[in-house]
């Protein structure tokens, strides 16, 4: 018996580029999280306003969408052919 040896290849499903956009797009997500973060009070009863600031309400919000846009983009990407 004569075994037939397969020359396939395995790498990633991805290209470099794609791998590169999605790392830029996870470090956007996070930056988001970081500008949502904080606002709390020490204290219970005490009402601290700076929760509805607008770094809070749009700014974060918007960056986390341009983040998880940018991971959709970087995943549907088409790779350049060698």
């Amino acid at each position: 018996m004569v075994k037939k040896e397969s020359k396939e290849t395995t790498g990633f499903a991805l290209g470099k580029e794609n791998y590169k956009l999605m790392a830029i797009g996870f470090a956007i997500i996070v930056v988001g999280f970081i500008l949502m973060a904080g606002g709390g009070s020490d204290d219970p009863n005490v009402f601290n306003p700076e929760i509805f600031s607008f770094r809070r309400i749009t700014l974060a919000p918007l960056i986390l969408l341009i983040g998880f846009a940018l991971e959709i983009y970087a995943i549907m990407k088409k790779p350049k052919s060698k």
